[in-house]
């Protein structure tokens, strides 16, 4: 019986594809756990099946050829998929629940308020909330993200598009005197630098507007959240998303500073991934008309 894929031996596979990813025989060796020799006698043996080098040995350690790198790419996406479907797997028995990924601020600010108004209308239907900060959201039937829905490869809802006020509080306002869009120019601000989410920040904000980047101090933080309390306790200025902060605002714990404000220049946006649940498409569909 003839195979039904044409492929060499997965072990061999696994073993190029470790030592592809660390460039090392030696590190491919202790991640799976076998001599660095059994490595180097897998990897002839693909290299002897497939007709060509898959690595150039050097001095100094080693670098893939071009049949090594197209090879490496094709492995990486697919154990990828195979990976996101064992997580799935793992992860989830039932059917009917739905799991979602969101960065902290999203999920405390928007998701985690909506859900009680969803479960009024659906009371079947378990959400299971994943704080995912490093925006790779694996192993979800949903996901939110911040940035251009048309890069992603799943289906995508648009939630909203937002306009980005710059914020604080009423004392701060006072204690410093700020009324026009001038007046923050040398104001204490606060930056949001996770690394990972392309939050706008402060000298884009100011660029928009036809403003130089701002000359006041700068307090530099790596999580949302937080930036927002500093500015609650009347640290700094900070930059917010009208519609991600509507209980913010409504209380009166911040306050636009200025009438001048930027659109965002991406929207939040839902991604459905592969092979998603009907009652998470109930869900996607509820969120984005909510």
């Amino acid at each position: 019986m003839s195979k039904p894929y044409d492929l060499p031996s997965l072990g061999d596979l696994a073993c190029f594809e470790a030592a592809a990813r660390n460039l090392s025989f030696k590190l491919a060796s202790t991640e799976l756990n076998v001599t660095p020799a059994a490595v180097s006698h897998r990897i002839k043996a693909l290299e002897h099946e497939l007709g060509q080098a898959l690595f150039n040995r050097q001095y100094r350690g080693v670098e893939l050829t071009e049949a090594g790198a197209l090879l490496f790419v094709s492995l990486q996406r697919g154990f990828e998929t195979i990976s996101e479907s064992v997580t799935r797997i793992r992860s989830r028995h039932d059917r009917t629940g739905v799991s979602i990924a969101a960065t902290t601020a999203m999920s405390g600010l928007w998701l985690t308020p909506r859900l009680a108004a969803f479960w009024k209308a659906h009371p079947g239907v378990a959400i299971s909330q994943l704080i995912q900060d490093d925006q790779k959201a694996q192993g979800v039937d949903l996901s939110i993200h911040y940035g251009d829905p048309e890069a992603e490869d799943d289906e995508t809802r648009v939630l909203f598009h937002d306009r980005i006020l710059a914020l604080g509080t009423e004392q701060f306002a006072r204690s410093y005197g700020i009324a026009r869009l001038a007046d923050l120019s040398d104001v204490p601000l606060i930056h949001t630098q996770s690394g990972v989410n392309p939050y706008t920040e402060w000298p884009e904000w100011f660029a928009y507007l036809d403003r130089p980047a701002p000359r006041g101090p700068g307090f530099f933080l790596n999580n949302y959240l937080i930036s927002l309390q500093a500015a609650e306790d009347h640290v700094g200025a900070v930059l917010g998303w009208e519609g991600l902060l509507g209980s913010h605002l409504g209380s009166g714990r911040l306050v636009p500073l200025v009438p001048d404000e930027m659109p965002s220049p991406h929207p939040f946006y839902l991604r459905i991934h592969g092979r998603a649940s009907a009652n998470a498409r109930l869900f996607a569909d509820w969120l984005a008309e909510h």
